[in-house]
């Protein structure tokens, strides 16, 4: 059985030319819990200081990241080979969706790279030829700017659905509050209310404080949001009285 590592997708960026892209790239990748890069040619070199605080905090991606002198060799051990390209080139390779191709890599045997180009024009012709298949994305054809970053980050988030990765943890949520509290909160309102005649006419007074009391229990306030609109509240009341 294939390791979980193998089944993770390589993310291959040929000839980047930007250190914060190439941290960026790596933000991206590591939100969906994917961790192998490698980098061909950049043209920079490698390392690059600009990487760091782009990727903030994706500091293992850049740790591991590998260079090779050539795409060849950068998926010389990789089965399944996706370029992603906005068109063919003038290469026929079956052309795939984000999501295809991620279903395709959670199933394939081998392991399988992501090939992405540089930022000004994309892979070329011959970077394309080595691909098993193209990965491209509907996309407006009157303004097709993904950046590097965006297109890794698109190809992640399709690889991570099948990947059963655990949703970040909420905060625990505190109960909601106790009647008596939100009696107070009420009371607290109509005291305020009522020398405004927001109650007027008399006739509508009940259903307006029905209105009003429906409104204020819906939202499942819990103690502490009681507690902040009552602090509102009296600040209010408190400058009322010292304009008065």
């Amino acid at each position: 059985m294939p390791s979980s590592t193998d089944r993770q997708p390589v993310i291959v960026l040929v000839r980047p030319q930007l250190g914060e892209n190439i941290g960026k790239a790596a933000r991206a990748m590591l939100n969906f819990g994917l961790t192998e890069m490698r980098l061909v040619a950049p043209r920079d070199g490698w390392p690059n200081p600009s990487a760091g605080p782009a990727a903030a905090g994706a500091d293992q991606v850049l740790a591991g990241a590998t260079v090779f002198g050539t795409l060849a060799e950068a998926v010389a051990d990789c089965a399944n080979v996706y370029a992603t390209t906005v068109r063919k080139r003038g290469v026929t390779k079956p052309v795939l969706t984000p999501e295809e191709a991620a279903r395709e890599v959670h199933t394939a045997p081998g392991r399988s790279a992501f090939v992405f180009g540089p930022e000004r024009s994309g892979l070329e012709t011959d970077d394309v030829a080595l691909a098993r298949a193209i990965i491209t994305v509907p996309i407006n054809p009157e303004f097709g700017s993904l950046n590097l970053a965006q297109a890794v980050i698109l190809c992640a988030y399709e690889w991570s659905k099948g990947a059963d990765l655990q949703q970040p943890t909420q905060e625990e949520l505190l109960p909601p509050a106790p009647q008596d509290e939100l009696e107070g909160l009420i009371g607290h309102f109509e005291a305020l209310l009522e020398p405004k005649d927001y109650f007027f006419p008399a006739a509508r007074a009940e259903a307006t404080r029905r209105t009003l009391r429906n409104l204020l229990t819906k939202p499942g306030w819990n103690h502490l949001e009681v507690r902040t609109l009552r602090g509102v509240l009296s600040a209010l009341e408190r400058t009322g009285s010292r304009r008065g």
